[in-house]
């Protein structure tokens, strides 16, 4: 694949629609006529919430302060900045009949997210309670992937950024790509299940990197993949950004479908609503994408007019399916 971006080549409407039809495809041949939409977190929809809450074990804090979060991200996350309020944290999730938990946490100056401090308390909540653990481990050795593998994580989610400028200006990272790169090997050893997460328009809203990003992960050959699209967050430096268009999301989504037939693909929570949001999930169900996190009515009878056997699930899209729950 050619990694740099040429959205001119899928511009007209003729050749947009036939990739989207080749996408979609390739993903009933290998999938069925099947979409799952997901309720992560503690988000209503209707009356119904979802049983996969995030939780921050740095609480609001971040020292990276990437230009598209500036730690806003973490805001609405319940925070657990000790061994001991996490697994207490956990504890009553698993009383209530949570699934399980997304942990996640603010970044040091070289992007690490402190789990050193919180493996002994995972291991804790683990042994005492049935929740599956979901990490988004930010940058990671394999010290640590082995440590949080012998603990019991479940899967650990990472974003995958395939432009050294991008990590530089974006994420204040100097040593680029290579800094991720070495992070998926440290969990493919390990032996942690990854689900790589690619950012669209991570750059300043500009596509760049993301085909890279594409030809990066096929190479761990994981068994998801979860797209997500950058959003302007107030007070921070991408606040007054154009996110990447519809199309060039479904773009996206097409062309690594295409790369990696077998692999199922979400668009996930972290996403822009409204008309964009609208057409950006009618365009990635016309791509044959497998699931669809915080879905609209209007993404449901897109299904339904294709035929497709719908599922609700209340976990984060990135869970597998027997580890979740019917709606």
């Amino acid at each position: 694949m050619n990694t740099e971006f040429d959205f001119a080549a899928f511009e007209d409407d003729i050749s947009f629609r036939h990739l989207l039809q080749k996408a979609r495809e390739i993903s009933w041949e290998n999938f069925g006529k099947h979409i799952t939409f997901y309720l992560p977190g503690m988000i209503r929809y209707g009356n119904e919430t979802g049983l996969y809450p995030a939780i921050s074990i740095t609480g609001k804090d971040c020292q990276l302060k990437c230009d598209h979060c500036n730690g806003k991200v973490l805001e609405p996350m319940i925070s657990a900045t000790t061994p001991e309020s996490l697994i207490e944290i956990c504890k009553k999730f698993h009383e209530k009949g949570y699934i399980g938990c997304l942990l996640s946490g603010g970044s040091d100056l070289k992007g690490e997210v402190p789990w050193e401090r919180f493996i002994d308390a995972i291991g804790e909540i683990k042994r005492r309670t049935n929740l599956s653990i979901s990490i988004h481990t930010g940058i990671i050795d394999f010290k640590t992937a082995k440590k949080l593998k012998h603990v019991g994580i479940d899967q650990a989610l990472i974003d995958v950024i395939g432009d050294d400028k991008t990590m530089r200006e974006v994420y204040h990272l100097n040593d680029g790509v290579s800094l991720i790169y070495n992070s998926l090997k440290a969990l493919r050893a390990a032996e942690i299940p990854i689900v790589p997460h690619i950012v669209v328009g991570i750059n300043y809203g500009k596509i760049k990197g993301e085909l890279k990003a594409i030809e990066i992960i096929c190479e761990f050959k994981p068994r998801s993949l979860v797209i997500v699209v950058v959003t302007p967050f107030k007070d921070t430096p991408m606040q007054s950004i154009i996110p990447p268009r519809p199309k060039e999301i479904a773009t996206i989504i097409a062309l690594a479908r295409l790369r990696m037939p077998d692999v199922t693909i979400s668009l996930g929570c972290e996403r822009g609503r409204g008309k964009d949001g609208f057409e950006t999930e009618i365009y990635a169900i016309d791509a044959g994408v497998n699931r669809i996190a915080i879905q609209s009515d209007r993404a449901i009878e897109r299904a339904r007019e294709y035929g497709l056997q719908i599922n609700f699930q209340k976990t984060c899209c990135s869970l597998n399916s027997e580890c979740s729950r019917n709606l």
